[in-house]
């Protein structure tokens, strides 16, 4: 009689999820909580906020590159442990900048901040900005660790046939964490203080530190994964031999980092990463500003919250798109990756309707957060497909350092669409430009409207060319 296997696998999935909501809430609070809280405190400009994000963006970009090799060296029980206490450290580390800016320019405290006329508010703002930069980047040097450990680890718990959905299960996580975000952060803002938001906020991860102790083992060795569910796992082809699954996780990866450099399989899915990651950065940081900005609705008003809300519910639609690729594989027999590049192609017709979105913003702004939504939701389908096809080309010791690369490539993407949302929206109030039949700053969101929509179909005709039908990395 066959063994009926465990389900332990999906646990760990379930662990991977709580880490990503945690992730993207800690990374939510700045955006939630500065143009409403912070910036009259500190006398901040669009451009000293997409200054600080960008910043966070690059150090985030680069914190891959090496935390992806770091994790594939060190193993993902350590490497979650040392991610995860980094960048909850970084979290609470923002609630005392309102003092150490204080402290730097010899103030009695806050009411003397906001209360600054002339050249000193100018001071207050680039001293604040900089403390704000140093604690953005112990944040992203901490969570450039969770995509590359969480991929490793569903590589090691799920067959190739299924991973897109628990990543989809996982990457996920990102949208809950935006969605419970802005139901709470503005709300802990308002009544306690911005400051108790980041110490709130980031303490969870510390919680999330003491079960991932006591819950992760590799599958091989752990006891509640039986052997049916072991087999499972284990099923495809090129799954390492029962003495190479038990070796150390300290040895260092067959491929060396320079080598990747010479694979088209990198290329293809750096530059698909990095056209279209600045996207879903730019609607994470920037859409509670715009909220504010072209509807002024601030970020504890009701009507912005369930604003944000409805958009980050409905990019929850993003879980069945790690469900489409299996779907068309059982249907048609395809390979899993053009199987999945089929599915991709579907995910970037949908991105097109943000252009829609300011046009129609003038007849009620439930318009364009639903649109945006759905861009969302499309961006976190072709996300987790991305994500899964690194873990498709490449072998399975070497998954973290192409997840790694990924990230950076989508950090880089965050930094510049950042940087130069913040300048463009200043740019563009100041001297009142005009785009499209938009003006002031409505006609610099269009610009970057325009850009969002049409994104994900270039990453997609580049991915194509470089990898055009399925071809593994040789070790």
């Amino acid at each position: 009689m066959n063994q009926k296997k465990t389900n332990y696998r999906w646990l760990i999935c379930g662990m991977l999820f709580l880490a990503t909501t945690i992730n993207y809430m800690d990374r939510q609070v700045l955006s939630l909580t500065w143009k409403d809280f912070i910036a009259p405190e500190f006398h901040w400009t669009d451009a000293d906020y997409g200054r600080i994000a960008a910043i966070f963006s690059i150090v985030y970009a680069i914190g891959n590159l090496f935390s992806g090799r770091f994790m594939d060296w060190i193993g993902t029980k350590k490497g979650y442990l040392w991610a995860i206490g980094i960048w909850s450290l970084g979290a609470c580390m923002h609630a005392f900048c309102g003092t150490a800016t204080a402290a730097w320019l010899g103030l009695e405290g806050k009411e003397d901040l906001v209360n600054a006329v002339g050249t000193s508010t100018a001071v207050i703002a680039s001293v604040s900005t900089w403390l704000f930069i140093v604690c953005r980047i112990v944040l992203g040097l901490g969570e450039s660790g969770n995509f590359p450990c969480a991929i490793k680890v569903t590589a090691e718990y799920f067959p190739k046939k299924d991973r897109a959905f628990p990543t989809s299960i996982f990457n996920s996580g990102s949208t809950i964490g935006a969605l419970i975000a802005p139901i709470c952060i503005p709300l802990i803002a308002k009544y306690y203080g911005w400051e108790m938001a980041f110490i709130i906020i980031g303490a969870l991860g510390f919680i999330w530190l003491g079960f991932w102790v006591f819950i992760y083992k590799k599958p091989e060795e752990c006891g509640k994964v039986n052997a049916a569910e072991l087999a499972y796992i284990q099923q495809d082809t090129d799954t390492v031999s029962p003495s190479e699954v038990t070796k150390n996780d300290g040895e260092a990866p067959s491929i060396p980092f320079v080598k990747f450099l010479t694979f088209p399989q990198t290329w293809g899915i750096f530059f698909a990463k990095f056209i279209t990651d600045g996207v879903w950065w730019f609607f994470l940081f920037w859409t509670p500003a715009y909220i504010s900005d072209v509807y002024n609705l601030k970020s504890d008003n009701p009507t912005a919250m369930a604003l944000i809300f409805v958009l980050y519910a409905i990019t929850m639609l993003s879980i069945y798109g790690g469900k489409l690729p299996s779907i068309i594989v059982d249907r048609t027999g395809l390979h899993p990756y053009d199987a999945r590049l089929r599915a991709m192609f579907v995910f970037t017709l949908f991105p097109l309707l943000t252009l829609f979105a300011q046009p129609l913003g003038a007849y009620s702004y439930w318009f364009p957060v639903i649109l945006i939504g759905i861009a969302g939701a499309a961006h976190q389908s072709w996300s987790a497909n991305l994500f899964s096809v690194g873990s498709d080309l490449f072998p399975k010791k070497a998954i973290g350092t192409m997840t790694g690369i990924n990230g950076m490539a989508g950090g880089i993407s965050s930094f510049l669409i950042n940087w130069i949302s913040g300048y463009l929206f200043d740019y563009a109030d100041q001297t009142q430009m005009h785009f499209l039949g938009f003006t002031g700053k409505p006609a610099g969101y269009f610009i970057i409207f325009c850009y969002c929509a049409v994104a994900y179909l270039l990453g997609w005709i580049v991915l194509k060319a470089f990898v055009p039908t399925y071809k593994a990395v040789k070790e």
